[in-house]
């Protein structure tokens, strides 16, 4: 099982605290860049310190913002395989997937599915609702948005991944000792975390549930299918169509994507639409692929720890 990767001789919960809490640091260390460029260029112009995301996006290139923006999820994805590695003593495979290899396979049928899906979403909105987005298309400034998207963003996608779905999940289940704690604990801090997004100060804390249903409709595919590929391709092709092909003024990516949407967000049939439609539908088509069953089971049931862990535990972690 996924989850009962973490069950290893010496591997405590209190561990997953301290691994939680470099991470978040190195992430922040990771924007120390992004300030040093904004300082530079401050200094140059004798300008102040930008002290809004408005004002960021202002300051730079937007293809520059959104590197250095990414590049912190890079260094917080090197600081998580430190830690697994050198702290919980596991392979980083392990909080990747129960696999004995990583399925590309898997990570390429959910990227497409949802990409196909995504893509499509924003031509029909171009076309049969007028005035919702205006084409902003710049080839110069758009092959460079896609370089720096399709390097970074899939590092960015991955690192939240690992770090709730794979590193956090099994840290909850060493914990619990079952799947619905660690299901929906992660659910819910994934959404915390994203409370910060200029969504949230548009629309309100009510958007916050559409990040908490996404953490646990990821979480569910993530404990089903024994492993993280899905949730990776899935929340790849996500930000990606939100990268390239669609920003707004208020979303957490501004880019010089093809369309801008220059409608009134509202916290309605956005958020309720993947909640209660999209998202079982997309659970019934892997499901049908991948042939899940024993739904209660894997997604409530307790956890049972491999033989060798309990018995090394019951001699005080001695070696055998």
């Amino acid at each position: 099982m996924f989850i009962a990767q973490a069950f290893k001789r010496g591997n405590e919960f209190w561990k997953y605290i301290i691994g939680f809490v470099i991470v978040i640091l190195a992430m922040f260390a990771g924007q120390l860049p992004l300030l040093m460029v904004i300082g530079v260029k401050a200094a140059s112009q004798g300008r102040g310190m930008p002290t809004s995301e408005e004002q960021l996006y202002n300051y730079l290139d937007l293809n520059l913002t959104l590197f250095l923006i990414l590049l912190s999820f890079a260094v917080a994805l090197l600081a998580l395989g430190i830690v697994v590695n050198k702290m919980h003593h596991q392979k980083f495979r392990e909080i990747i997937t129960s696999r004995l290899r990583v399925d590309w396979k898997r990570i390429l049928t959910a990227f497409v599915i949802w990409g196909i899906f995504s893509a499509a979403s924003v031509f029909v909105i171009y076309y049969f609702e007028p005035g919702t987005y205006i084409l902003q298309f710049n080839p110069e400034k758009f092959i460079v948005l896609a370089i720096v998207a399709l390097l970074m963003i899939p590092i960015q996608t991955t690192a939240e991944e690992l770090i709730f779905r794979g590193y956090l999940m099994q840290g909850f289940g060493l914990l619990s000792k079952n799947r619905w704690v660690p299901l929906a604990l992660t659910s819910i801090i994934f959404g915390l975390m994203h409370l910060a997004n200029p969504e949230v100060a548009k629309m309100g804390y009510i958007v916050s549930a559409f990040y908490i249903g996404t953490g646990l409709f990821l979480g569910i595919i993530t404990l089903m299918d024994e492993g993280t590929e899905l949730a990776l391709g899935f929340h790849a092709a996500n930000n990606l169509t939100a990268a390239l092909l669609v920003t707004a003024d208020w979303t957490a990516f501004k880019t010089h994507s093809v369309f801008k949407d220059v409608s009134e967000p509202s916290a309605g049939l956005d958020i309720l639409l993947p909640l209660v439609v999209i998202y079982p539908i997309l659970l019934l088509i892997f499901s049908k692929i991948y042939k899940w069953s024993s739904w209660r089971e894997k997604l409530t049931g307790a956890i049972v720890p491999p033989a060798q862990y309990s018995n090394q535990n019951l001699r005080g972690h001695d070696e055998p």
